[in-house]
């Protein structure tokens, strides 16, 4: 028997997975949660084969649910079941440990079929998103190097601090912040702020 919990915030959502997950033999529902809060403290007594997870939910995301769960609780084999399909998101889901990734509109037959899978120890994902990876992997580059320090003030940036704010809340100088800024720009090639953000959401350096 196939225990498998559900995480989602959405009711419409957890009722529909509920529905088409109730009627399969061999699987059984081991508890639906609203948030990863809820997942995190019910874990210690009860703990799933398999984890259907959303990424966007209230408190922890999903992206941080799965790293906790990989670290603390390996033996929970994670499904990422989302609406977004943003190849970053996806890598950044792989990289947490999950072993699957599919839609939300995924039809019934393929969410079964993901979730035996991924109990037998395979790597599910649906063919479009898997021609997709393999796509970037051939034509991928290599990401910018980029300091520790430079890391923290580009995640700033992103949070949409002002130079100033940055040098505030790192206890550096005005000018040591635009340099760093400068040299990131530089590193990223890009001519802005708003370059800076979409590189690095799009390269996953914060």
């Amino acid at each position: 028997m196939i225990r498998v919990a559900i995480t989602d915030d959405q009711a419409i959502i957890q009722n529909g997975l509920q529905k088409i997950l109730l009627g399969i033999n061999g699987i059984v529902i081991s508890g639906i949660y609203s948030n990863g809060d809820e997942l995190l403290e019910d874990l210690p007594k009860n703990q799933p084969d398999i984890l259907l997870l959303d990424i966007h939910m209230p408190g922890k995301n999903g992206i941080e649910v799965a790293g906790i769960l990989n670290k603390k609780y390996p033996n929970i084999k994670i499904i990422a079941l989302t609406n977004i399909d943003v190849l970053v998101q996806v890598k950044k889901m792989l990289q947490q440990g999950c072993m699957g990734y599919l839609l939300k509109d995924t039809s019934p037959d393929i969410l079964v079929e993901a979730i035996t899978s991924v109990y037998a120890g395979e790597q599910f994902l649906y063919e479009e998103l898997r021609n997709q990876l393999q796509l970037s992997q051939s034509e991928s580059k290599p990401s910018p190097i980029i300091t520790r320090r430079e890391k923290e003030i580009l995640q700033l940036i992103v949070d949409e601090f002002t130079n100033q704010q940055i040098a505030d809340q790192l206890f550096l100088s005005l000018r040591t912040v635009e340099n760093h800024r400068n040299n990131l720009l530089q590193k990223l090639n890009v001519k802005n702020t708003a370059g800076l953000v979409k590189v690095a959401i799009i390269e996953g350096l914060i």
